[in-house]
Order: structure tokens, then C-alpha cells, then sequence
């Protein structure tokens, strides 16, 4: 989150503000259609601190427009102007078509005083919140007075795909990282026992008095009572893995797929209709325009094998019923109270549902765990540096550098074979997955098998990273998405009618900015790129269908290639290409969804200014995000005649309001 900036106000400011935060016009939406050519008295209007950028174009007819004013009759209600380069634009304006000097790295610290200027840390806070202690402070290179001795480095392809080059190591290490507390392990379960399913972990059977004492939390507690049969972890997560009460982790049928993107797009991205209908109801919540569900994304069947292979993990007990006991912690419950746990699962199901193999950079306990076990010298050796103070600046170095997974680490260093209990103690717990609604919930049903489903829908763009085996990897959430769409994709293929497949999701975020700021009277401005405008969909259909909000909505929406990237295209609703307009990155001039805003500046200054107006943003935080948030600081100050801090302050203040809402990651 942002820190909000604080402007000392000259009372001369402060009346500029007061203005420009409690004006509130009425004006009439009347149907839109393009604005007219301007006249050739346009203002240049140029940012006082950007000295190398290029000028701001706006078409500004006279500084009295600088703040809005009760509008004329019939109609000055802004519409979606048209760009420069539409192929309908009825008369031609000119417009500096030079492109927009990109930004050059700044320099903004040079010493400790500028870093807790920036941070409002100390030199010692700041590096104990970097990756290990002292690492940015120490160089990887060779030392003086320091007797080396020569290291092989193993021969593999995936230590090579490390990028590490250590071909000497010092013969006297210190400060080396201790061995970590081992919070986790497995004991056989005790027999006789009448036994719930392998995975139904709420159950705990190391009591004195009472083997089916339940342990843990309360959360624990109520799984356990609310139903103790069979759970098919191949579908949903263990039992104990589950969200705060009282939402539960609900296998929801794929009702469709399809693939949004076409072939030869960048980024591929799916469409999800979810069958909500069996849902379990919780008072007070239901699925919201804007809101989010969560996902419990299992890692990949093919990784989870590959790791229990690595660590030489026998198949027989790979699935064998075990009782896990867990010193303290939350793990493996994500949502439970830190605290020892006794729970029944298996081994697969822990890689599967709980740890994250792959998301996460190395750690020196976990390079240390490595170190204790590997049976070859000249890996023990390099590991132990990487763990050493003398390695500080080489293990900076290996754990910023290319990506790396929990597999990748053991085929590098393959005669380090730890127990799964010692591993398990030092790696991060998988955690949910986050998706925002692209629809109406309340508007969206189908018939199947003579029933009225309910249904939400979802758009997953699919991450994709360099891989050291194949080349590239998916990510954990977007990966699994994948995976099931193509299952589905493939069964419908082969004949089959309703194919079963489910997503394990939960009801989540419905209170996030999106969902808890829309309004259902005031104008609207939708910005959004890529899979962020997914969300906007569902606000575009509410209001369509609401004869009050006629004209009351538009959206700006950036892509790479409309042919290839445009999702969602012509399922807006009615009057789509009056309410949104589609901005190219790639194609024809190549214009950004940030550059637009500059163009559309008399319809987000009069949004941002209307009664109940409201500006969203929703997509990637770097690029798009910073680059429309420069954007409506530029609108600010060309349609507010407002200095540049003034401006960041005027959005600021709006964002407090609830007026600009900006969901980015």
C-alpha cells in the first residue's frame, strides 16, 4: 500500500483543493457520439519537473476550464473522443505523433542518511529485511590474505542452470548459517484403528486418554465436526486446509473453457464458467460484482513426483496413510494458529496441497539442510559457503539470479538426499491464489441436466518463466488452470457430454476496492490491460442493464494485438463500441492504455469530478499501473491548472475518497 503524500497547503492551495474536491456538477448524459474538431487555439501545456520529457498535449480551450462547470445545453457531457489514428474520425487534429521519451534510471540514494530517508529504516533494519544479513554490503569477488582451495563444481545441466562459478572456496569458513529447528515429523499410525479417509487430517491420534482427540485449532476443530468422510484429494486439498470459518474449500465443477487469446498471442489466457450452485451458504456474504474467489492451487502432479524421486522417497509409502506431527507453526494449515498439530495425510498430499516447490528463492536453512545431507565433498563444500559469511555475497547473488525450484535444487546437487520431514521444516506453505469475477453474479445461470447452475466466471492469464528442463514453466495458480482447461478441453473433444473436472475455490475477497467501491449512480472510467480488465466486465453488464446508468460507463482497455490478445471482445453488451475503446501496443502506431488517458483527459476530469464519478485501474503495477497513474497526474494538471505535487496530491486525496481505486500487482 501506499503511503499517502502530505502537501503543505498554502491557504491559496488549500482554496484550489477545496474546489476542486467538493465541486460536484450535474450534468445530463446524453447519447454519445464524437466530440467535435477543436479549434486551433490549443495549449501546450509542459511538466515543471520532467525537463527531459516531451511536452503534454491537451486541448484546453480556455483556463477557465480548468475547473468544470455547469454544463451547457443541450449536451457536454464528454464521450470516448476518438484517437488520432481511428479509421472513422470525421475531421483531422493535429497531434504531435513523436514518441514519448522513455524514463531514464534516476539515481535517489547514495548513502545510509538516503536510505532511511526513503525507507524510514536504519542501514541495520534495511539489510536484516534483505535476504540474509549483509549480502548487499559484500562482494563476491576474491579476498586478500584468505587461503583458497580449488572446488569441482558438479557437472549436471541443472547446476549449470544455477549460474554459479565458484571454482575456489576459502579453506576456513565462518559465520556458517546453523542447522534449522526440524518442526516436522512423520510416525506410523498407531493400529488397531478405524480410520476416516488417508487425508481427512483433521483427526489426531496421539492422545493419551482419547485417540480421537482433536488437536489444534478451533478452525480444526469444526472441519472435523462438520463432516468426517471421505475426501478426494484429487480434487480438493487435504481436509486442514482450509480458509477461516466459515468458508470451506468447495470443489466447483468447470461448467465451460474456452481459451480467450488466439494463436500467435504473447500470453495465453482462459475463460472459466464455474458451477456455484451447491455452494454453501454463510450469512451475510455473496458473490459481488468486482469480487475475487479464491483458489487452492495444487502444484503439478509431474513436479511432485520429480521431488519425491530426488529425495529417493519409496512409492509404497508415497500415498500410505502417516501420522504428521508438527512441534509448532501454522504449517501445513495456512489459515491455523501457531501451535504442535497432529494430523493424519500422506506424504504426496503434503508436496500437493501444502508446500511450495517453486515459488519462493533459496534459503540458507534450506541450502543448509542440503549441506548436512549431501554425500559428495565437493557439493557439501559449496553449499556450506553458499551458508558461510565469506559466501554473503555469492549466495546474494545465486538467490537473485535466475528462478529456481525446490526440483532444480536437488538435481543440482543430487547426493544431498534429505528426509522429507527435515525439508518440509525449512520450505514455505503453499498459499491460495486470488482471481477477480468477470461477470454478474447474480445475472449468470445456464440449464443442465433439466437444472437451473449458477455460475461465476473467471479469466486466468497463464505465467510463464524460463525452466531448466523444459525450457519454461507455468506458475502454480495459472499453470493449474491450464492444465484443467485443456483436460476439459480434450474430454469435450473426445465425445464426452458434461466432463468432470473441478477448481477447489472458496468465496474469499468479496470486500476488496473493486467489489466495495462500485456504484451503481455515479460515472464510471475502467481502465484497464491484459487480464485486468477481466473484472470490468461484470461491472459494464450491471450497468447496462440499468436505464439509470445509461451512458454512465467507459472503459479504455490496452492489449497487444486486438487479433490476437482482445479478450472478451463483442460480450460487453449492448453499445459496446460506444462505451469502450481498445488501445494497441503492437499493432498500427503502437499507443499505450496510459497514453489514451491523456488523450480521453475531458472524460476523466469530468468523471473524477461528477457526483459519485469513480476512476478504476486494474492490471500489472509495473508499466500499466505506474504509467496510468503518471497519466491522470498529467490530466490533473493540464484540466486543474495544478503543479505536479498538487496533482499526485489531488488524486491522492480522491483515492482516500474512494473515487479512484487502483487494484494492481
Amino acid at each position: 500500500m501506499q503511503r499517502p503524500y502530505r502537501h503543505a497547503q498554502t491557504p491559496l492551495t488549500s482554496l484550489r483543493h477545496a474546489l476542486l474536491t467538493h465541486f460536484t456538477p450535474t450534468p445530463q448524459h446524453p447519447q454519445f457520439h464524437p466530440l467535435p474538431a477543436v479549434s486551433s487555439h490549443q495549449t501546450t501545456i509542459y511538466t515543471p519537473a520532467m525537463p527531459s520529457a516531451t511536452p503534454v498535449q491537451d486541448i484546453v480551450s480556455s483556463t477557465s476550464d480548468c475547473i468544470p462547470a455547469e454544463p451547457k445545453a443541450p449536451s457536454i457531457a464528454p464521450s470516448l473522443t476518438y484517437s488520432d489514428e481511428s479509421d472513422d474520425q470525421e475531421e483531422l487534429v493535429h497531434v504531435d505523433h513523436t514518441r514519448r521519451r522513455r524514463a531514464s534510471t534516476r539515481l535517489i540514494a547514495q548513502n545510509a542518511r538516503d536510505i532511511q530517508r526513503i525507507t524510514g529504516e536504519t542501514t541495520a533494519e534495511f539489510v536484516g529485511r534483505c535476504c540474509g544479513g549483509g549480502c548487499c554490503l559484500m562482494g563476491s569477488s576474491r579476498r586478500t590474505g584468505i587461503d583458497y582451495e580449488p572446488v569441482h563444481e558438479p557437472t549436471n545441466e541443472a547446476y549449470q542452470s544455477l549460474g554459479l562459478h565458484i571454482n575456489e572456496i576459502p579453506i576456513n569458513l565462518t559465520g556458517i548459517a546453523e542447522l534449522p529447528e526440524k518442526t516436522v515429523s512423520f510416525k506410523s499410525i498407531p493400529q488397531p484403528r478405524s480410520m476416516p479417509s488417508p487425508s481427512d487430517s483433521a483427526i489426531s491420534l496421539g492422545s493419551e486418554r482419547d485417540s480421537t482427540h482433536v488437536t489444534g485449532t478451533a478452525q480444526d476443530k469444526q472441519a472435523s465436526r462438520h463432516d468426517l468422510g471421505f475426501v478426494d484429494t484429487s480434487i480438493q486439498p487435504p481436509r486442514f486446509v482450509q480458509p477461516h470459518p466459515p468458508y470451506h474449500v468447495y470443489p466447483a465443477r468447470i461448467h465451460t473453457s474456452r481459451e480467450l487469446t488466439k494463436v500467435g498471442a504473447e500470453k495465453r489466457t482462459y475463460h472459466f464458467d464455474l458451477d456455484i450452485t451447491d455452494y454453501p451458504v454463510e450469512d451475510g456474504t455473496d458473490f459481488k460484482v468486482g469480487g475475487a474467489i479464491g483458489v487452492m492451487a495444487p502444484n503439478c502432479d509431474i513436479v511432485v513426483d520429480d521431488v519425491l524421486d530426488a529425495l529417493m522417497v519409496p512409492r509404497f509409502q508415497r500415498d500410505k496413510p502417516v501420522l504428521l506431527v508438527t512441534s509448532k507453526g501454522r504449517w501445513p494449515t495456512v489459515w491455523g494458529d501457531d501451535q504442535p498439530r497432529e494430523l493424519v495425510t500422506t506424504r504426496r498430499d503434503l508436496l500437493t496441497w501444502c508446500t511450495d516447490l517453486q515459488s519462493y528463492p533459496p534459503t540458507k536453512p534450506l541450502l543448509r539442510v542440503l549441506a548436512e545431507h549431501a554425500s559428495a565433498e565437493n557439493e557439501k563444500k559449496i553449499l556450506t559457503f553458499l551458508c558461510s559469511a565469506e559466501g554473503q555475497g555469492t549466495f546474494c547473488d545465486f538467490r537473485t539470479g535466475p528462478h529456481m525450484t525446490i526440483s532444480q535444487l536437488l538435481h543440482a546437487f543430487p547426493s544431498s538426499q534429505p528426509p522429507l520431514d527435515e525439508l518440509l521444516s525449512c520450505l514455505q506453505p503453499l498459499m491460495p491464489r486470488f482471481y477477480s469475477l468477470s461477470n454478474d453474479p447474480h445475472e449468470s445461470y445456464q440449464m443442465r441436466d433439466q437444472k437451473q447452475h449458477r455460475l461465476i466466471e473467471i479469466a486466468v492469464t497463464v505465467h510463464e518463466t524460463n525452466d531448466w528442463k523444459r525450457g519454461c514453466r507455468t506458475g502454480v495458480g495459472s499453470g493449474y488452470f491450464e492444465r484443467q482447461a485443456q483436460r476439459f478441453l480434450k474430454a469435450q473433444k473426445a465425445g464426452q457430454k458434461n466432463p468432470e473436472f473441478y477448481i477447489p475455490m472458496f468465496k474469499g475477497l468479496m470486500a476488496n476496492p473493486l467489489a466495495t467501491q462500485f456504484n451503481s449512480e455515479g460515472p464510471m472510467l475502467l481502465i484497464g490491460a491484459g487480464v485486468g480488465i477481466a473484472p470490468f466486465r461484470g461491472f459494464v453488464q450491471r450497468r447496462l442493464k440499468q436505464a439509470n446508468c445509461a451512458n454512465k460507463v467507459w472503459v479504455l482497455q490496452g492489449v497487444r494485438d486486438s487479433l490476437l490478445d482482445e479478450i472478451y471482445s463483442g460480450e460487453w453488451g449492448v453499445h459496446e463500441d460506444e462505451v469502450k475503446r481498445v488501445v494497441q501496443s503492437r499493432r498500427g502506431e503502437g499507443r499505450y492504455v496510459q497514453e489514451e488517458v491523456r488523450n480521453q483527459a475531458d472524460l476523466v476530469w469530468y468523471i473524477i469530478n461528477a457526483v459519485d464519478g469513480r476512476v478504476f485501474v486494474c492490471g500489472s503495477s509495473k508499466g500499466m499501473g505506474e504509467g496510468v497513474e503518471e497519466a491522470l497526474i498529467d490530466v490533473a494538471t493540464a484540466k486543474g491548472n495544478l503543479e505536479r505535487e498538487e496533482a499526485r496530491n489531488f488524486w491522492q486525496l480522491k483515492k482516500e475518497a474512494g473515487q479512484y481505486i487502483a487494484e494492481t500487482w
